[in-house]
């Protein structure tokens, strides 16, 4: 898929995209440039909520452990 840039540095998000990713007018973008590369990767209003129940489970534990962990080195 192809967008052109405006003069102002304006352009348009594929409807496409913007369906797969449930993208609002709400969200952001943020742009990275790795190795000559640039990428667009969505950040939801509250990033918090975009990860919720993705995640393993236990988080809270593991870091928990590894602040004690941390402490006890010190």
């Amino acid at each position: 898929m192809r967008s052109t840039i405006t003069g102002r540095g304006q352009t348009v998000i594929p409807a496409a995209i913007r369906r797969q990713f449930n993208l609002t007018p709400a969200d952001r973008l943020e742009w990275l440039v790795e190795n000559n590369n640039l990428r667009v990767v969505p950040v939801k209003k509250n990033p918090i909520d975009a990860f919720r129940g993705n995640g393993t489970g236990g988080a809270v534990e593991r870091l928990l452990a590894d602040r004690r962990k941390d402490r006890q080195s010190e």
